[in-house]
């Protein structure tokens, strides 16, 4: 295996190698031949290279021999082995056994056929009645030849930890689980790569600050994102930079090697919104001077720019960049779309006041409505607009109101929570947990106000910032919220 600042190479006969010491260690005898032969690639490991050497040098040749039946040794250092054997095979007169091996293995037959001076000498040595170690041997003793041939083939082989395969597996999961990837409890699907979502984590409101990341003096960020498979933080602040959290941390992912290289995803101008694929995968992001920009978050790629946006909804191909749809009808800016779970809607939340549910496909207007007015009077911007993960056909609406609704495509009020506010404690963003148990609002007083469902009522109140809070998310699978203001802070809570 090499590796660089850059770059971290796997060699392929590495992973042979790991593959065969899983066939071997689970006798896959047929498997591991066929691979080893393929592939040109040898295992070259015992056990233990001291019991190894021990064996040879004690002459345990029934322990040596199924070792040595799965090494790719030197012909040479072959061929002193089994000549080794043959002769003390015939010092034990255990005549039979010395020719099954002179005359049936392959590595006496290669002999036979290139050094036929040497083969013929322990074919003679065979058919004596007796046996002399002074000739057998020549200028030697057994010992001595026992420890020349240990110690060559000790040469040729390696001790690897057992279970490498099970062992590196087991590594990448515990990784996985460290980034936030795999949830605790998480059923992992090892061959497809994928890990089955489960949500044993019980849905409970933060209280406790986690990790707060400071900007600089004259930045903050304007939006934040978790990303949907839980790995990824990402924050975007109000001078132009993209940056790539580990929430677990709270420090910058380095990881990621353009960040490690201070190297950052960047706008001209504020960048004031950003998603994810589905995939996790990239990353789109908008700024103040209307442009889009497309990354993949693992290089730091910009894959496509868009230069014109604008205060209408459109859908634009990633691939293309071209405009697919547009949707026209709201009066001023919009400052949310979401698409329903089954792609069959667009939903638009405007400074007009109003929600819009859009037909996908046709670009037709199939609703608008109002959420309630303040109690005040008068109308309200609507901030955003979420899924309610409970009911497919109800979304939550976040308006600049002291209430949030949960409602129908169609405007009705299914449920609203309120602050309790009448004036100072409207609602800036909100976000939904996973599961739907809890709605949570930060207002413009700072606050940050936690809504169970199931009671429809206020459970927790809490100062989270300093100074004007822009926004806040939530993990798609952990009881972990983050907030971001213009104290220059984004702050992480957990229960």
């Amino acid at each position: 295996m090499a590796s660089s600042a850059s770059t971290l190479e796997i060699e392929a006969r590495d992973v042979v190698k790991i593959v065969l010491q899983f066939c071997k260690e689970n006798s896959l005898q047929q498997t591991f031949q066929t691979l080893q032969n393929e592939c040109q690639v040898s295992l070259n490991t015992v056990d233990s290279i001291d019991t190894f050497i021990a064996d040879i040098n004690a002459g345990r040749w029934d322990a040596v021999l199924p070792q040595v039946a799965q090494l790719k040794l030197p012909r040479k250092k072959l061929e002193d082995l089994y000549e080794q054997i043959v002769l003390e095979m015939a010092e034990l007169r255990e005549l039979d056994t010395a020719r099954a091996i002179l005359r049936q293995t392959q590595v006496m037959g290669v002999m036979k056929q290139e050094q036929p001076e040497r083969y013929l000498r322990l074919e003679h040595l065979l058919v004596r009645t007796y046996f002399d170690p002074n000739e057998a041997y020549q200028e030697s003793t057994k010992e001595k030849r026992r420890a020349q041939i240990a110690q060559a083939i000790a040469s040729e082989v390696s001790v690897v930890p057992p279970s490498r395969l099970m062992a590196l597996i087991g590594q990448a999961l515990k990784w996985q689980q460290h980034q936030g990837l795999l949830p605790p409890g998480t059923q992992f699907d090892l061959f497809r790569g994928t890990a089955a979502m489960k949500q044993d984590e019980e849905e409970t409101y933060p209280t406790t600050l986690s990790h707060q990341i400071k900007f600089g003096k004259k930045t903050h960020p304007e939006c934040a994102r978790f990303s949907p498979d839980g790995q990824y933080l990402v924050s975007c602040s109000v001078d132009g930079i993209i940056e790539v959290w580990d929430y677990i941390s709270g420090k910058l992912k380095k990881d990621l090697q353009y960040q490690a290289d201070e190297s950052f995803m960047m706008h001209d101008d504020a960048v004031l919104c950003v998603d994810f694929s589905r995939d996790s995968e990239m990353l789109a992001s908008g700024s103040q001077d209307g442009k889009i920009k497309v990354w993949r978050i693992r290089t730091g790629q910009c894959l496509r720019r868009l230069e014109r946006a604008h205060a209408k909804a459109r859908v634009h191909g990633l691939k293309s960049g071209k405009m697919l749809k547009e949707f026209r009808g709201h009066n001023s800016y919009v400052n949310y779309a979401i698409f329903t779970t089954d792609g069959s809607r667009v939903i638009t939340a405007s400074s007009d006041c109003t929600v819009k549910v859009w037909d996908t496909k046709t670009t037709d207007c199939l609703h608008t409505f109002k959420p309630p007015p303040p109690l005040r009077g008068g109308d309200a911007s609507v901030n955003s607009v979420h899924l309610f993960p409970k009911n497919t056909d109800h979304i939550v609406v976040c308006n600049k109101t002291s209430s949030i609704y949960i409602m129908t495509l169609q405007g009705q009020v299914v449920k609203s929570f309120s602050s309790g506010k009448r004036e100072g404690g409207d609602f800036v963003a909100a976000s939904v947990s996973p599961k739907g148990e809890w709605i949570y609002c930060v207002g413009e007083d700072m606050n940050m106000y936690c809504f169970s469902y199931q009671s429809g009522k206020l459970e927790h109140l809490m100062k989270v910032h300093d100074k004007d809070v822009i926004g806040i998310t939530h993990h798609p699978h952990r009881n972990l919220v983050a907030t971001y203001a213009e104290d220059c802070m984004m702050k992480i809570w957990k229960p």
